[in-house]
């Protein structure tokens, strides 16, 4: 199975007259990020976003404020760009389609289409296993009443998600019984879903890869995660429990996986490591992610800037960390005092948070603070991990949040 878009291998070298354009639909604070390092390497950048002010229409040279699906709006950033790629995973992966006709895209819309489908995501995993050595968790498409009366016993208690457009925790639903599952079906309005065992997880971990369309692929350092209600808490790299065999086989399999699905660009996959250590995927990111936004500050080439070099058919970056790191997301609950009607808000003292040693602070432009919105993320580097865990540590106590 391959889905790598357009056979020219030619790079699309950035230039200053005429100036080379790339394109990123989506125009959250990943095509914003991007974007940035886009412009650093000397491209020029037009996003493609419905939402008038959002975080990459802020800095990128060009905004078209069009739907993801409007055909004259992708004609014309087709026309302008000589690449373009994604920032969204639920981007019409039609969207994608259109555009390769006008322009290289990276990754190819078939490529997304897995990755935003959680049946054909699954599917492919399982047709993966004899070259990546894992399988995702065992699973039942839920599509009516009907699949529910046939649930085996073996797969609950589990996790009912939604087939389509799910993250961050969204769209899922932690179920013990069949009559949880009946409950949670009719709760999400009856659209197709996906149970899903619950595992004895000990640990969560995500491999970023990249790949360029000349079949060259690199693999970042194994990061460790921590969730909270569903969004990414903390990324910590090296993980303090991840083995060397463990970060081996996840990094095989990130290989495997992302050779076979003839994929152009960053991918981002997540895999639970179980408590007898045995590893199981779990679904993957046709994008620079979250859990990679270390590699900005402790990293030769960024994840951002491996996406630019990728879909202008550059040479891929060194992705050797230099540095040991902790990664924690900011949401807008640091903005509150206090709880429900009595909250108040405040501008967290970046200041204090900036006066610790290997802080990087990074916000996302974002001015409408909510409880739960991803405002920004400050990465902590240090000579050792217990150094950057102790700067993280500080820097909750000083925004209010939980260690």
């Amino acid at each position: 199975m391959s889905h790598t878009s357009n056979a020219n291998n030619s790079a699309f070298l950035p230039t200053a007259n005429p100036p080379t354009w790339l394109g990123v639909m989506g125009g959250g604070q990943l095509g914003r990020m991007f974007a940035q390092a886009a412009q650093a390497m000397g491209y020029k950048v037009a996003v493609l976003e419905p939402a008038a002010d959002c975080p990459a229409g802020q800095v990128a040279q060009r905004l078209v404020n069009a739907g993801y699906s409007d055909n004259i709006a992708l004609g014309q950033l087709a026309a302008l760009c000589s690449a373009v790629t994604t920032e969204f995973e639920n981007v019409p992966a039609d969207s994608m389609n259109l555009l390769a006709q006008g322009s290289f895209v990276a990754p190819a819309g078939a490529c997304v289409a897995i990755a935003q489908d959680r049946i054909l995501e699954k599917r492919f995993f399982v047709e993966c296993a004899p070259q990546s050595g894992v399988m995702p968790a065992p699973h039942k498409v839920i599509a009516s009443f009907d699949d529910i009366d046939a649930i085996g016993d073996e797969l609950l208690p589990g996790i009912l998600k939604t087939v389509r457009m799910g993250y961050d925790g969204k769209g899922q639903v932690r179920v013990r019984s069949r009559e949880d599952v009946r409950a949670a079906f009719e709760a999400m309005g009856g659209v197709t879903c996906l149970l899903e065992k619950m595992l004895p997880l000990a640990y969560e971990v995500s491999v970023l890869t990249a790949r360029g369309a000349d079949g060259a692929s690199v693999v970042y350092p194994i990061a460790e995660n921590v969730h909270r209600d569903g969004i990414l808490f903390t990324t910590t790299v090296p993980g303090p429990n991840v083995s060397q065999q463990c970060a081996q086989q996840a990094q095989d399999a990130a290989r495997a996986i992302v050779a076979q699905l003839g994929y152009v660009g960053v991918l981002c996959i997540e895999f639970f490591v179980l408590e007898d250590g045995s590893l199981v995927v779990n679904e993957m990111a046709p994008r620079p992610h979250n859990s990679g936004h270390y590699t900005i500050d402790a990293c030769v080439t960024s994840q951002f800037a491996q996406q630019v070099r990728a879909m202008a058919r550059l040479p891929l970056g060194d992705c050797r960390q230099h540095s040991p790191a902790v990664m924690l997301n900011i949401l807008g609950d640091a903005w509150f005092d206090g709880a429900g009607d009595d909250a108040t808000l405040r501008e967290p003292a970046w200041d204090r948070v900036l006066a610790l040693p290997g802080a990087f602070l990074h916000l996302y432009g974002k001015d409408d603070p909510r409880r739960g919105r991803k405002m920004g993320h400050v990465t902590f580097v240090a000579p050792t991990l217990a150094e950057a865990q102790g700067q993280l540590h500080a820097a909750c106590a000083v925004l209010g949040i939980a260690p």
